[in-house]
């Protein structure tokens, strides 16, 4: 679920954890890092969590999540964080 209680993802991409080798090779490739999570905003690679957590730490990621459409515009400078 995304914020607000709406589906606002509009792609996942689930691996099982047979795929860990080819999902990290993948990956290297794709990103230039082997872990995971990593995080993409409208096609565009952010990071894995710790990127994620700065950007939204900066004020950064509510806009980035907004410009992709992924939620509605915010008054809010950052996410909620658990």
């Amino acid at each position: 679920m995304g914020f607000g209680g709406k589906q606002t993802l509009t792609e996942w991409i689930f691996f099982t954890l047979g795929d860990g080798p080819e999902l990290q090779d993948a990956l290297k490739e794709w990103t230039g890092q082997r872990t995971v999570p990593n995080v993409f905003i409208n096609g565009k690679h952010i990071g894995g969590c710790d990127d994620t957590m700065a950007l939204n730490n900066d004020g950064k990621l509510v806009a980035l999540l907004t410009e992709a459409g992924a939620i509605a515009g915010s008054t809010s400078k950052k996410t909620a964080t658990a």
